[in-house]
């Protein structure tokens, strides 16, 4: 029986190239090696996690030298806690890059004939540029190995991120540069009265502890969410707190609390209690107006999504006569931002509570030829409901990361619309149901936008025409 050679570390190795998924990679002997926390042009030791025939992954163990693309990364946390992974990269590296995932994407996996793919739609503020953000309140503090000191007795508690790779301990964050304030001083401001009253921090191996997590909307109208998420219904702490919060931060518009005890930190099937204001915020795209409640999903970064959408609305090539199937349509955003240029919206997703507000969010907009529907759209789109409806001249699809089912796409081969806008999060699996697409359809154009800054995620509109 072979013995798996562990501990295998490569020496001096160049790094090459820009991989995907934030890798970057090296070739030694002939081998791909996949390398995190890398830029092209340093020079670093490899210790392996795997090593196969043809392939290896690893981390740098050790710089010798940095490359030139390299650039300093502007928050204390970087590397530690698991956002932000390429801050070290100048940011139109990071476009340049995110563009290559795309290309990349389409052309290994789709395997289909492409347009030219021009440069990145890139952010024009690249800090404060969320308006969601989560923080988690553990009772296990990550400490750095740098930062630790045996027979430490510091506090525990930690109000933050998770750690990378680590769900049950959170890095504790002094400032974060991803939304703007009051972020900061909402999270500080909890986390303090906590700890000077000894309230319990959340334990995710235990299930045990008071207070959980927080979540945040700030939004370009000025409007601030707060959802206080406590894991015991211990009314006197709650007040307590929620009183102290409101107090301290004057410019907060909604306040709610959430009692979650399940094991799982999703809040689909739990009530949030208002305590103060209308329970949602209202954001804007354009002279549209949007309702967000504090379970509402709506895209996490104002400014681009209008880039995003503008695209969107661009690649429909919508006259005012067309009817549009918004599938995957979500709380209705993109079809609502369409709507002026179309005839009809009908809009379909799975997700009854998104419907409702997609139907809320037309009636705040007085626009009233749109349609929304909760349902699988392979049951809903049958012959029946284009009788009723009229079949889409333009189909506009906004699938989550994992793409669209197979049967789905075989509706829209089915359908046959003239026109598709595919929006995704996912260049892969988008690229992945273009190959499928190619039976009917031909790419005519591309445009990556990026949502996410110093992050390796970046989203990709692609318009489909009818092959004649």
């Amino acid at each position: 029986m072979r013995r798996k050679k562990k501990n295998i570390v490569l020496e001096k190795v160049l790094v090459e190239d820009y991989a995907a998924e934030g890798k970057s990679i090296a070739r030694v002997d002939g081998k791909v090696v996949f390398i995190e926390r890398v830029v092209p042009g340093d020079v670093v030791d490899i210790k392996l996690l795997k090593s196969k025939k043809d392939w290896a992954e690893g981390y740098p163990l050790q710089f010798h030298s940095l490359s030139k693309e390299r650039t300093e990364p502007f928050c204390q946390h970087f590397g530690v806690c698991g956002g932000c992974q390429w801050q070290m990269l100048p940011y139109d590296k990071q476009l340049f890059y995110k563009r290559q995932q795309v290309e990349d994407n389409l052309k290994r996996i789709g395997k289909i004939e492409l347009p030219e793919i021009p440069a990145v739609l890139g952010a024009d503020e690249t800090k404060w540029y969320r308006n969601k953000l989560e923080y988690t309140f553990s009772s296990k503090r990550f400490i750095p190995e740098n930062e630790f000191v045996k027979g430490d007795t510091n506090e525990l508690n930690a109000a933050g991120f998770h750690a990378k790779g680590l769900f049950d301990k959170v890095v504790e964050i002094e400032r974060c540069w991803l939304q703007a304030e009051p972020t900061n001083i909402i999270r500080k401001t909890i986390a303090d009265f906590a700890r000077k009253n000894n309230f319990s921090f959340y334990d995710q191996k235990l299930h045990t502890g008071f207070l959980r997590t927080v979540l945040l909307r700030i939004c370009e109208t000025g409007e601030v969410m707060v959802n206080v998420v406590m894991a015991e219904d211990d009314e006197a702490k709650r007040n307590s707190l929620l009183e102290h919060l409101l107090k301290t931060v004057p410019g907060i518009t909604t306040l709610l609390y959430t009692i979650n005890t399940k094991w799982n930190d999703s809040l689909y099937d739990l009530d949030p209690v208002i305590v103060t204001g209308k329970g949602y915020v209202i954001e804007k795209l354009e002279d549209l107006q949007f309702k967000i409640g504090p379970k509402s999903f709506f895209q996490t970064n104002t400014k681009q999504a209008e880039k995003l959408y503008k695209v969107a609305r661009d690649h429909a090539e919508l006259t005012g006569n067309e009817i549009v199937y918004d599938l995957y349509c979500g709380t209705g955003s993109i079809g609502l931002f369409v709507s002026k240029l179309a005839k009809k919206i009908i809009g379909v997703e799975m997700i009854a509570d998104a419907i409702a507000d997609a139907k809320e969010n037309a009636a705040l907009n007085n626009i009233h030829h749109t349609e929304f529907f909760a349902g699988d759209v392979i049951k809903i789109c049958d012959d029946a409901f284009f009788a009723a409806h009229g079949k889409p001249d333009v189909i506009i699809t906004d699938p989550p990361r994992a793409g669209m089912h197979e049967k789905l796409v075989k509706k829209i081969l089915e359908i046959a619309a003239p026109t598709i806008v595919y929006v995704s999060c996912n260049p892969a699996t988008q690229a992945r149901d273009l190959r499928l697409l190619d039976e009917k359809y031909v790419v005519t154009k591309v445009q990556p936008v990026d949502m996410f800054p110093h992050t390796h995620h970046i989203e990709n509109v692609v318009q489909l025409k009818l092959k004649s």
